[in-house]
């Protein structure tokens, strides 16, 4: 008799259950955690795979010039990913501190659909379009 796997189905967040329950929080925390670790393995194998740059003491100016491009690049996209750690931190804290989900600006529920798609949203969509329009405007000034 062959044997039945047990697959599991992923828990996804629901409009039918109390918004910020505590499933939704686990979900969330997961959610966060484990991009968390993806973006911390990623640059870690990046500056494994980086730290053996010869061309910085070539005597070729090409080689140097696009070593420092492929620097300047790393250390852009290094200093995104701990903005980015910083904010998974801040969503993680407010999930412990039960302000997670909530617009900052309108203390209205930020949605699920909107967390899922950006899980550290902390303005609604409707604040944060009024806050692009706001920056737009200051812009064009």
């Amino acid at each position: 008799m062959p044997k039945k796997t047990i697959t599991k189905k992923k828990y996804t967040p629901t409009t039918k259950e109390k918004y910020m329950c505590a499933r939704h929080k686990k979900f969330f925390t997961e959610e966060l955690l484990k991009w968390k670790n993806d973006i911390i393995k990623s640059n870690n194998l990046g500056n494994i795979l980086n730290s053996s740059d010869d061309n910085v003491s070539s005597a070729d100016v090409i080689d140097q010039a696009s070593s420092y491009t492929d620097k300047s690049v790393e250390m852009k996209s290094l200093n995104r990913s701990r903005k980015l750690i910083s904010k998974i931190n801040s969503a993680l804290q407010r999930i412990k501190d039960g302000t997670y989900g909530f617009c900052e600006e309108t203390g209205e529920p930020i949605g699920l659909k909107r967390l899922m798609a950006r899980p550290v949203a902390t303005l609604s969509i409707e604040a944060q379009e009024r806050h692009e329009r706001d920056e737009k405007i200051f812009i064009d000034d």
